[in-house]
């Protein structure tokens, strides 16, 4: 199975015998609030269109828990989110098609969580919702019950010493801008810098401009002048963990398997105690 689906291959899909669940999240990280404008409102953006049959996920509250030591978007309650998952139409035999607003990286954190809980098929709408040259719909749908329990994985998931121990043992990915790697910018966060050990590898160079995912091939390539090649353990982090899930995905595309430190960069760095590192230099 593969971790992303266009837009032309769900088209028939959602004719089928068995029709995908269609999640809406879209989301973005917005700094607009703190500037006094109002912040980006997904549901909002969900009511005046969306895919047909679609449901609205809010990643804030339903794909993550609250802010506070965890970091930004911790793990949510998984009875909460197993409930949420059901209340969608989320079943174990059926298939989930995730999207957003074309980032990617919302309907990647929705697909990281359900993968992770065990959901067997569930890929994200290449290009999100740009791609899709179908017509919107208004309505808003009422799914029947979902059977869906979440059921973590043993792996997949990295905390605070994990992450540190895997920027010295295997390859550990930052998945924030260049400029917030090296410190030299921190918009949202307490301090500007990485994870000792950590690498530098924006997500944002996974895709092209159309928002696409760059082919196997060449995410492949990518990785590989990273450090990333053989059996090497890979994890990845971000600001709280959804950017950071983007990169996964973008790893699952090239058929690498990848562990998500979630509390990311917001949980680090929150700790004075812990070691933050500066420039360009992994160390």
């Amino acid at each position: 199975m593969t971790a992303i689906i266009t837009a032309s291959e769900l088209l028939p899909a959602l004719t089928g015998d068995n029709p995908p669940v269609l999640l809406d999240v879209r989301w973005q990280l917005s700094l607009a609030k703190a500037a006094g404008a109002p912040a980006f409102d997904g549901r909002a953006e969900y009511a005046a269109g969306h895919l047909p049959g679609a449901v609205f996920v809010d990643l804030d509250r339903e794909l993550a828990g609250a802010p506070g030591t965890g970091g930004r978007h911790p793990l949510p309650d998984l009875a909460a989110f197993g409930a949420a998952m059901r209340r969608a139409g989320v079943s174990a035999g059926r298939p989930v098609v995730v999207y957003d607003g074309g980032q990617g990286w919302a309907a990647a954190r929705a697909w990281w969580l359900l993968r992770w809980t065990g959901h067997p098929d569930v890929r994200v709408l290449d290009g999100g919702l740009p791609s899709w040259r179908g017509e919107l719909s208004t309505e808003v749908p009422v799914p029947a019950e979902g059977d869906f329990t979440p059921a973590p994985a043993a792996g997949g998931l990295l905390d605070a010493e994990g992450a540190a121990e895997l920027a010295r043992t295997g390859v550990l990915l930052d998945a924030r801008a260049g400029e917030r790697y090296r410190g030299e910018v921190e918009p949202v966060d307490r301090v500007g810098g990485h994870i000792p050990g950590a690498v530098s590898a924006p997500t944002t160079e996974n895709v092209g401009p159309d928002g696409r995912f760059l082919p196997a091939a060449e995410l492949r390539d990518r990785f590989k002048a990273l450090g990333v090649s053989g059996d090497t353990e890979v994890g990845v982090y971000c600001g709280s963990g959804v950017s950071g899930a983007h990169e996964v995905l973008a790893l699952a595309v090239a058929g690498i398997p990848a562990a998500l430190y979630v509390g990311s960069w917001s949980e680090w760095s929150s700790d004075p105690s812990r070691p933050v590192a500066v420039g360009a230099d992994p160390r």
